[in-house]
Order: structure tokens, then C-alpha cells, then sequence
């Protein structure tokens, strides 16, 4: 792989974000959860087809949705011509806040050089994970995956000279967490809930002086292996080990010889510096502004992050598509 190969790479994400969130948008609101996944996805995929790379989907979403689709797990994806490189991608990140008109939804893209990304068997659904900004990034500690929530916070506040009180803590609402949310409520730190949007959280955590100091929980594999590459490229850090959530997931995962004990860090879910993040807002976020259709013309508003320089891009577009209305 060239350097120049992958280094042109880099916005031609961002046609799989954008095409992703235009096709997502239009059924903001509207109530029809597959309907709204898979026009979204087939827009991924399709935009990802007109890359030249030659990809591979490391996790899809199957294990937790039930169902394969173009973007499910070793599916190959692009033209086939240019650079071997690891691929996840996430056409609606909260399908559900989408479909309700709610806030917190975006599109996302990663990629990185092939073997550099994670790849547990496909049979492995939910990750349990603890993310921070570069603030604290040294400072978090694999012990931290096995202590209390209120000895990992007084970690965090003391790195970043708080309180733990004035701490802000996101979790994604489920019945899971209940154990956590008390925890962390003990503690005296505030809960930042969150419906859905597991990689919108991570970012909201990685970002420096974006509301939240640390995402706390359990979500998608997917998710996590995502929000790694976008932790990667922020300079922060993420803890996450493999979390299953029924007993048929536990034993697919033990048959597939997975360690369930094994706590990874970040430079181990992503091993190569040269990895490129994209994010394009469907409904408004933490990040991005929400998508805007007006007739002929549609504007997005997308993050564009690229690890070895770690360079963040704002990028603001206007698309002419055609009138619908």
C-alpha cells in the first residue's frame, strides 16, 4: 500500500457518510426501523463499491440485528483496485433516534491498513468499555475495567484537577446498567443517558471539552471497534473487553475460543497509527449538525479525522440531488 493511495482516501470517506445520512434522512421521523437500515445501508454500500481499495467489513452488525446485509462481517467492499485495508462501517448510528426524530444520530466510516483492526468472530455481539480523552489517557489503567465505577472516577477527577461531582459520565439507557448508574450516582458524578448512539457517546467522551468525561458500559462490538479507530485518531483512550449478554452468546463466543477475560486497550483494537474516521450528522448532535434538505439541494455537516496527524477536519457540504418534493 502506498502512501499516497491511503493518504487520498481520507475525503472519499466521506461520499459514504454523506450518501449514508442523505438516504438516512429521509426518513427522519417517520417510524420504519428496517425500511430507514436498509436504504441507509444499501447507500453505504454502494458509495463504498465506487472506492478504489480493496476492503473488507471486519464486524458487521448481523450478530445483533439477526439479519446479513452488504456491510455484514468479510464482506468485501470497493473496486478492488488500491490499498488492502480493514474496513467498519455504521450507515446509522442510532436507527432508532432516527426513525423518532430524535437527536444523537450520525453516520460513520473507518478504515486502517489490512490486520490492523480487531477481529474477533463474528459470534461476539457486546463489548463492555471505559473511553477518556487524551486528558486522561495515560492515566487509564487496565485494573480500572474490574473496579468500582467510583475508583475509576476519582482516577479521572484527579487526573483532570475536578471534583467528582462535577464529573459527567454517558451511558446508554438499558436495563444492564442499572448496577452502574447506581454506582456512579453513589459517587456523586452526574449520568449523561443516552437512548442509543454508542459511537456518538464515544466521541462526545474522546473529544476534549465536549460536555462528558468518560463513557462508561456495554454496547456492539461493532460499535466498539468504530469508536476505537475515532479514539485512536483523538489521542484518547478505551479499555473494552468482551461482554456477553445471553447464554447462547457466551457459549458461541467460548466455541469460537474467545477470551471473555481479556481486557484490551486501544493500541490493541487498533494496531496501526495510519487509520482515517468519518461521521456525517443525520440529526443534530453533541458534533454535528443535523442534515438539511431543501428541494434540489442538501447540506451536511461531517468530521473527517486522520490518526497519524491527528487532524480533525469540520466539513460542511452542499449537494444537488434531485427535487422529490
Amino acid at each position: 500500500m502506498t502512501q499516497e493511495a491511503f493518504h487520498n482516501i481520507g475525503l472519499d470517506l466521506l461520499r459514504v457518510t454523506e450518501a449514508a445520512a442523505m438516504s438516512a434522512g429521509r426518513w427522519i421521523g417517520l417510524g420504519m426501523q428496517n425500511a430507514t437500515h436498509h436504504a441507509a445501508t444499501k447507500a453505504a454500500a454502494s458509495a463504498l463499491n465506487t472506492l478504489d481499495m480493496a476492503g473488507h467489513i471486519v464486524m458487521g452488525e448481523e450478530g445483533r440485528l439477526g439479519e446479513y446485509s452488504p456491510l455484514s462481517t468479510g464482506k468485501a467492499v470497493g473496486s478492488g483496485n488500491g490499498p488492502e485495508l480493514d474496513v467498519v462501517v455504521d450507515p446509522i448510528d442510532g436507527t432508532n433516534l432516527v426513525i423518532r426524530g430524535h437527536t444523537g444520530a450520525i453516520s460513520i466510516v473507518s478504515v486502517a491498513p489490512k490486520g490492523s483492526i480487531w477481529s474477533p468472530d463474528p459470534s461476539a455481539v457486546y463489548m463492555d468499555k471505559i473511553i477518556v480523552d487524551s486528558d486522561v489517557g495515560d492515566a487509564l489503567v487496565p485494573e480500572c475495567m474490574d473496579a468500582p465505577a467510583a475508583w475509576t472516577l476519582a482516577l479521572i477527577a484527579r487526573v483532570k484537577n475536578k471534583s467528582v461531582r462535577d464529573l459527567t459520565v454517558i451511558v446508554l439507557d438499558r436495563a444492564r446498567h442499572r448496577d452502574l448508574m447506581e454506582e456512579i450516582r453513589s459517587s456523586g458524578a452526574r449520568i449523561l443517558l443516552r437512548a442509543e448512539g454508542d459511537v456518538v457517546g464515544a466521541l462526545e467522551a474522546a473529544v476534549r471539552g465536549r460536555g462528558a468525561d468518560v463513557l462508561m458500559g456495554i454496547g456492539g462490538v461493532a460499535e466498539g471497534l468504530i469508536a476505537a479507530c475515532a479514539v485512536k485518531a483523538l489521542g484518547g483512550a478505551m479499555l473494552a473487553r468482551l461482554a456477553p449478554q445471553t447464554e447462547n452468546e457466551r457459549l458461541a463466543v467460548n466455541k469460537a475460543g474467545l477470551d471473555t477475560r481479556r481486557i484490551l486497550t486501544c493500541d490493541e483494537l487498533v494496531t496501526n497509527n495510519q487509520v482515517y474516521f468519518a461521521a456525517t450528522g443525520i440529526t443534530d448532535s453533541a458534533l454535528l449538525p443535523s442534515i438539511d434538505y431543501r428541494g434540489s439541494r442538501v447540506s451536511t455537516h461531517s468530521l473527517l479525522l486522520r490518526a497519524e496527524t491527528e487532524t480533525r477536519r469540520f466539513i460542511q457540504a452542499e449537494h444537488k440531488v434531485e427535487d422529490d418534493s
